[in-house]
């Protein structure tokens, strides 16, 4: 059964904060936020009819290639929480997706932006949105949860990022597309910071971008830079090249 609901041209999910999902201080981690997100996107794209299944026919998959995350606040366990999402079309090759996670009483939350991509399934290229036209004409809505869409990232330049160790992708990180699934890389980005930060302060923005994909057997060689106080940098890189960045704003 969908596990989700239609409000007009939005698709919405009904959660309580499992106790799996929260840190030390009962609050949601990051990339719990990442999972739930992802499954409600992957329901909506097959309630409008391009969804998992539908692109596996033609062997495809959606992949996730930027995200920013505002959190407004971080939902606790046993919080009851509405998640939506919608879809907002093309941009470029990306496709657009934003969600909203508010209270019970309607407060927000959390707020996101996402930019997807459609791979082939055998040759792990890009298939361009003219590929894809016929299945993905359907209506979207402008509606923003974030108006800009989640930027490209870099390094800065003037500071060397310092070297905090190396993940081996392995059974618990791959996901059905074959490969490290998104939220992993959240998990792995902070574990890299030391702890008085993690559980010192709230995380109020992530922004993640996924260069190229880690399959099962990778090491991953991780690296984190301190741009101020409340700004830290970690980026993933194999054999010398940049597999993921993120950014985290306290």
């Amino acid at each position: 059964m969908n596990p989700v609901k239609r409000e007009g041209y939005k698709f919405c999910q009904d959660i309580c904060v499992p106790c799996y999902q929260t840190d030390a201080r009962m609050a949601m981690k990051p990339a719990a936020f990442m999972d739930v997100a992802q499954e409600i996107a992957y329901w909506a794209a097959q309630e409008l009819g391009f969804g998992y299944d539908s692109l596996h026919i033609h062997h495809t998959a959606w992949v996730l290639s930027r995200m920013h995350i505002h959190f407004e606040r971080l939902p606790a366990w046993r919080d009851q929480v509405k998640l939506y999402t919608w879809h907002k079309g093309a941009n470029g090759l990306f496709y657009l997706r934003d969600f909203r996670m508010m209270g019970q009483d309607g407060t927000p939350a959390v707020t996101a932006t996402s930019s997807w991509v459609v791979i082939d399934e055998q040759t792990r290229r890009l298939v361009r949105p003219e590929d894809l036209a016929q299945l993905l004409d359907v209506d979207f809505n402008v509606d923003d949860a974030i108006a800009e869409p989640a930027p490209k990232l870099s390094l800065p330049k003037d500071r060397e990022a310092e070297p905090v160790g190396e993940h081996v992708v392995s059974y618990s990180d791959v996901d059905l597309i074959g490969h490290a699934n998104n939220a992993c890389y959240m998990v792995w980005a902070m574990d890299c910071l030391p702890r008085e930060v993690t559980l010192g302060g709230q995380v109020k923005d992530a922004y993640i971008n996924f260069n190229k994909e880690t399959t099962p057997g990778t090491p991953v060689q991780l690296f984190r830079l301190q741009e101020s106080q409340d700004v830290w940098y970690v980026e993933g890189r194999v054999e010398g090249k940049s597999h993921f960045i993120v950014r985290l704003e306290l």
